[in-house]
């Protein structure tokens, strides 16, 4: 039965697109539109966490899947009608605090908590509008479908995909309160294909190589070689290089190790073989324009395990000096699929 239901929430998925309880305690009155997902003015809100006992369902004592172990996992749920749609997801170092961002042209912020190294919980939830230029929300000009998100101390890039835009916000500047600016970017950006487009942004700070350069890969824009359109924008060598396609994954998101290798999150769905889930792991200093990257496979998931669809991933390490990453799924805001939480350790 169970394997049913996960199927039954996959085509669910599937059919909007795979690319498509507590209390609430509102803070201001009338904080979402007619539908209930665009978040239109900032509220507090409670989320409800149940702990996923074991990410292989068939085996509790199965702990370690490719190079990652598991620690923990949570299904999350708010009565807030705007809260889903998680498609992107960063971290402070200590792996607390955390800024997502939703589909929907919303933000949510808050802390996860802790028991031990085992997620918990979320506390201090609040959701906001993504504010644009004019300092309306985004989704009043029909902004959108944000789905990734990037970190440069204050400054906050959010990839909006069907437009094929970035706008940066400087988080010093009022917080989720931020207006957000457009941040030029290659032409090639806008000719990606629709709700295919950017899926992936991530930073490189300084004392890396590629320090200063915003990477932005897309969902499925394909090169003629079919291979996945990327971007290097500024930084010492911008250009656009390509990730390596294979067994039809496509991008949904990326995060850079302390190490100097690139994380790239990707998943794929088949009627016949549902949703599949993998990481690959992409050396850093290899990224350059016109280049063809690749790595190898690090970690790879399916309806066995507690997936969804998958969108978000992050890193931290602990101050036992774990590498941990961190991964959260996209609901779609449907009924049949979930927001997850998921925690592993990367073992080098």
């Amino acid at each position: 039965m169970r394997a049913r239901i996960s199927r039954r929430r996959l085509l669910t998925c599937a059919a909007g697109g795979v690319s498509g309880l507590v209390s609430s305690r509102i803070v201001l009155a009338q904080s979402v539109t007619k539908d209930e997902t665009f978040v239109t003015a900032p509220v507090s809100i409670d989320v409800n966490a149940r702990p996923i006992a074991s990410f292989d369902p068939r085996d509790r004592s199965h702990m370690r899947f490719g190079s990652l172990q598991w620690r923990s996992g949570l299904v999350l749920t708010s009565p807030f009608p705007g809260f889903g749609g998680l498609s992107g997801l960063r971290l402070d170092p200590k792996g607390e605090k955390f800024i997502a961002l939703s589909d929907k042209g919303s933000w949510f912020t808050g802390r996860i908590v802790y028991s031990g190294h085992e997620m918990t919980g979320l506390a201090d939830v609040e959701a906001a509008p993504m504010i644009g230029p004019d300092g309306k929300p985004i989704t009043a000009r029909g902004w959108f479908d944000s789905e990734s998100l990037a970190l440069d101390g204050s400054l906050v890039y959010v990839g909006l995909e069907r437009v094929n835009q970035v706008l940066r916000f400087d988080f010093s500047r009022g917080f989720t309160r931020a207006r957000g600016e457009i941040v030029p970017m290659p032409p090639a950006v806008k000719k990606l294909p629709y709700n295919k487009g950017l899926e992936a942004l991530v930073f490189v700070p300084k004392g890396m190589p590629l320090a200063g350069t915003l990477i932005a890969i897309s969902e499925r824009g394909l090169d003629a070689q079919g291979n996945l359109i990327a971007f290097l924008v500024g930084g010492p060598s911008p250009g656009q290089f390509a990730v390596r396609r294979t067994s039809n994954f496509d991008i949904s998101d990326a995060v850079l190790l302390p190490s100097g290798d690139l994380l790239v999150l990707e998943r794929k769905f088949s009627w016949l073989a549902g949703i599949g889930i993998r990481i690959r792991r992409i050396a850093l200093k290899s990224l350059a324009p016109g280049a063809v990257v690749d790595g190898p496979s690090i970690f790879e998931a399916d309806l066995g395990q507690e997936v969804d669809n998958m969108e978000g991933i992050d890193a931290h390490v602990t101050a036992d000096g774990d590498t941990v990453l961190t991964m959260v799924s996209d609901d779609n805001f449907s009924l049949l699929q979930r927001t997850l939480l998921l925690q592993f350790t990367l073992v080098e």
